[in-house]
């Protein structure tokens, strides 16, 4: 059962599962395993782009620009300079305005410098980029990035490629209800089951690469995440029963046969 669409920028896209392109052990099993997920938004590395040599070796030459929309990132980008370097780069080789914004602050956890971040994200939206932000679960820096005008916040689930799943739904339902641009959890799912929680809070979607390239089965997983992605949406939509402490019989008990 398919969910309503949702937009960013000026994309509007179905699928609420975007995947990644590295890490593949071939560019025929990157491809078998995007198309097995349903994604419509791919996100590619440029500063990790082999764009010389045999055209083979060209990640470009292996994604059809007619079926996905390409989101270029920064990953690998230490300091705003860097990261605003590559963001007009990747404008260039691309001709997209779509950017996924990396401000990494530390090397052995990768979680993304804050403060460069805000700045990073400041200029690229003066600058005309549909800026999409990888950030901490922070409310108050995922509002901070709302009000410069971000086309939607990115927070981790968890450390990139730790696939820990879900560390603090808390936090993410409390963005959840704080801004009203797409939600994506970025970083950190594992498992299926990762994704269909990430969901359930109401994020508008998840964006995932180690969890499907590193799977044994990477092809299998991009499916099941496809179909996690899908149930967590529909739960979400359809509305969850409240908790409660003590039992609620699920059976009626007026007009009951009664013993005489």
């Amino acid at each position: 059962m398919q969910t309503a669409n949702y937009k960013i920028g000026d994309h509007t896209f179905r699928s609420r599962l975007i995947v990644g392109t590295g890490k593949y052990s071939s560019f025929q099993l990157m491809q078998d395993a995007i198309a097995a997920s349903g994604a419509e938004m791919v996100t590619v590395a440029i500063r990790r782009m082999k764009l010389d040599g045999a055209p083979e070796e060209n990640l470009l030459n292996y994604l059809d620009r007619r079926r996905y929309t390409l989101l270029p990132n920064t990953a690998g980008c230490y300091t705003v300079k860097d990261a605003l370097f590559t963001a007009h780069l990747a404008r260039e080789l691309l001709n997209t305005p779509l950017i996924k914004i990396e401000v990494i602050g530390d090397e052995r956890t990768l979680f993304p410098d804050n403060e460069g971040l805000l700045e990073a994200s400041r200029q690229l939206v003066k600058d005309g980029f549909t800026v999409l932000p990888y950030c901490s679960d922070d409310p108050i820096v995922c509002k901070k990035l709302t009000d410069i005008g971000c086309a939607a916040v990115m927070p981790l689930a968890a450390p990139i490629g730790s696939g820990l799943g879900v560390r603090n739904p808390h936090n993410l339902r409390i963005i959840r209800e704080t801004v009203r641009i797409p939600l994506i959890v970025d970083a950190g799912v594992g498992q299926a089951s990762d994704a269909a929680v990430a969901m359930e809070i109401g994020c508008d979607a998840v964006l995932m690469n180690t969890a499907i390239a590193g799977a044994k089965d990477p092809v299998k997983m991009a499916n099941a995440m496809r179909l996690a992605v899908e149930a967590g949406r529909a739960s979400y939509e359809a509305g969850r029963i409240p908790k409660k402490l003590y039992a609620t019989a699920s059976s009626p008990v007026d007009e009951c046969v009664r013993g005489g």
